[in-house]
C-alpha cells in the first residue's frame, strides 16, 4: 500500500466558519474563482489560514492585503471580508502580506513571509523575486515546494492598524456631473474624474470631423472672403492681426500676404455648414458675454479666436475658481485669468479667453455654454472706504526706546485704497491696556482696525 506524504494528507486551509479545505480542494476552489491555480493564492490559503488560528474566537475582523496581486483573492474566498462590502482594504505596497484586524479596536494578526526560510526553498525564492523568468520557471516544482513548506514559510505578529486605515471609505455627497451627466462624489473635485481625464476609455461618440476648408494660392485670391484672421509679427514693434475673418482680399493685400509669408490662404467656402460647429472668433465673444460680471467689460467682436476681459473700475478681482476648473475641462477651450481676490485697476486685463480650433464642434461649444450659465465667471468689486484705527503694541516702543515705524507705513497703504485713517494708538504688552485700546479705535469710529506687534516669545509679550 503507498503511503500519501503527510502534507498530502493534512488540511491545508481553513475558512473563517471552520470549514476544512485539504489540498486539491482548495486548488479546485480557487480555480473556480481566480482562474487557475496562482502560487500566490494558493500561498495565500495558508497564509489566512495562520491569521484565523491567532485571531479571538468571536471578535467582528476586517481585513488589510499589502498587495493587489492574488492575494485578496484569498481573502475574499476564507473570510467574509471583500472589497465590495468594504471590509477588505487594499493598501498596495507591493509586500506579500495580510492583516486580520479587530475591525472596532485595531489590534490584529499580521502574515508575511519568512525570508531567511524562504532560502531553503529556491523555487519558491525564485518565483517571489522573479529571479527566472516566467516562462521558464518549472511550475510543478514550484508546486511541489509550495505543498511541502506549508506554514514553515510564513511568519506572524501582532499589530495595530492606524486609525485612518480602519475608517470604512464612503462616497459621501453626490452631484451631476455638469460635462458627462452622470453622478458622482463631490470631493472628487467640479467634475467627475472621468471627465477630469481618467476614463479608462475613448468615448463612444464619434469626433467630430474638421471641415474640409477651401485653400486657394494667395495669387488667386483676389475677391475672395479671408475665412479667420490672420496675425503679423513685427518683431520688437507688434503683433496682431493683419487681416480679418470675411475681409475681401485685395489686388493690394495679395502682396502683403506673400511678404507675411502665406502663400495660400483659406477662404470662405458656401459648402461649409455652422449647423454643428462654431466658428473661433464667434465662440469667444461668446464666451466672454458669459464670463463678464459687475464692473468687468470686454471688447468685441473677438480676434484670431480670443478675447480679453478688463477690469471697468478699480477694485477687487472676484473669480469663480470653479466654474473656472469645469471651463478648462471642455475640449477645445480655454480662459486662463489673474488669481482670486487679487486688487486691479480699471483698464487692466483680468483674463483671456478662447476657442483653439478654428472651427469648436457646436457640442463642446455647448458644453461651455452650460458650465457658464450659472453666473458670471468674473466680477470686480468696488472697495468700501474704510476707517481705520491702528493699534501699535509694544512696551518698548510706548515707552521711546524703539521709533514706531509701522503707523508711516500702514498708513500709506491704506490710503493707496481709498481708505482714511481715524486715529493711532501705542500701548504696551499689557491685556488692558490693548483691550482699553480697541475700545477707543472703536468709539471714534473705525470700522477696521490694524493691529501691530512683534515676533517674540518673551514672558512680557501678552499678543
Amino acid at each position: 500500500m503507498t503511503v500519501q506524504p503527510l502534507a498530502a494528507r493534512s488540511p491545508w486551509c481553513h475558512d473563517h466558519r471552520g470549514r476544512t479545505y485539504f489540498y486539491e480542494e482548495y486548488l479546485e476552489l480557487i480555480e473556480s474563482f481566480h482562474g487557475h491555480a496562482a502560487p500566490g493564492l494558493v500561498m495565500g490559503g495558508k497564509m489566512v489560514d495562520a491569521a484565523l488560528k491567532q485571531m479571538k474566537q468571536g471578535i467582528l475582523f476586517d481585513a488589510l492585503c499589502e498587495t493587489a496581486n492574488c492575494l485578496p483573492d484569498a481573502i475574499q474566498l476564507l473570510t467574509p471580508c471583500t472589497v465590495g462590502n468594504g471590509w477588505l482594504k487594499i493598501i498596495h505596497l507591493g509586500r506579500f502580506a495580510l492583516t486580520l484586524y479587530d475591525k472596532y479596536e485595531g489590534n490584529g494578526i499580521r502574515v508575511s513571509v519568512d525570508l531567511k526560510q524562504l532560502k531553503k526553498w529556491p523555487e519558491i525564492e525564485n518565483w517571489m523575486f522573479s529571479f527566472v523568468a516566467k516562462k521558464d520557471q518549472d511550475s510543478e516544482l514550484l508546486s511541489e515546494h509550495i505543498r511541502e513548506s506549508g506554514a514553515s514559510l510564513f511568519k506572524t505578529e501582532t499589530v495595530r492598524i492606524r486609525p485612518q486605515f480602519m475608517k470604512k471609505q464612503h462616497l459621501g455627497k453626490k452631484a451631476v456631473c455638469p460635462l458627462c451627466g452622470e453622478s458622482y462624489p463631490v470631493r472628487h473635485g467640479a467634475v467627475c474624474r472621468g471627465c477630469q481625464g481618467d476614463a479608462p476609455y475613448i468615448g463612444a461618440e464619434p469626433s467630430p470631423q474638421i471641415p474640409n476648408l477651401k485653400a486657394v494660392p494667395t495669387e488667386h485670391a483676389e475677391g475672395k472672403k479671408i475665412l479667420h484672421d490672420m496675425t503679423q509679427i513685427i518683431p520688437g514693434k507688434s503683433k496682431g492681426a493683419a487681416f480679418k475673418k470675411g475681409q475681401i482680399i485685395t489686388v493690394g493685400d495679395i502682396c502683403r500676404l506673400q511678404q507675411m509669408g502665406r502663400h495660400s490662404v483659406y477662404v470662405e467656402d458656401e459648402q461649409i455648414s455652422e449647423t454643428d460647429r462654431v466658428h473661433e472668433n464667434d465662440a469667444a465673444s461668446a464666451f466672454a458675454r458669459k464670463m463678464a460680471g459687475d464692473g468687468v467689460s470686454f471688447m468685441t467682436p473677438a480676434a484670431e479666436g480670443k478675447i480679453n476681459l478688463r477690469a471697468a473700475r478699480d477694485g477687487l478681482l472676484c473669480v469663480d475658481e470653479n466654474q473656472l476648473e469645469m471651463f478648462n475641462l471642455i475640449p477645445g477651450v480655454m480662459c486662463a485669468s489673474r488669481h482670486n481676490h487679487t486688487l486691479t485697476c480699471e483698464g487692466r486685463n483680468i483674463a483671456g479667453t478662447r476657442a483653439i480650433p478654428l472651427y469648436l464642434p457646436r457640442t463642446d461649444f455647448q458644453k461651455a455654454l452650460s458650465i457658464l450659465g450659472n453666473g458670471p465667471m468674473f466680477q470686480v468689486l468696488s472697495l468700501r472706504k474704510a476707517g481705520v484705527g491702528i493699534l501699535v503694541t509694544g512696551t518698548e516702543v510706548f515707552q521711546g526706546l524703539i521709533k514706531d515705524a509701522f503707523i508711516p507705513i500702514i498708513r500709506s497703504k491704506i490710503e493707496a485704497l481709498g481708505c482714511s485713517l481715524l486715529h493711532s494708538l501705542i500701548v504696551p504688552d499689557d491685556r488692558e491696556a490693548i483691550s482699553e485700546g480697541i475700545r477707543e479705535l472703536l468709539n471714534a469710529g473705525a470700522d477696521l482696525i490694524v493691529t501691530t506687534a512683534g515676533l517674540s516669545v518673551d514672558p512680557d509679550d501678552v499678543t
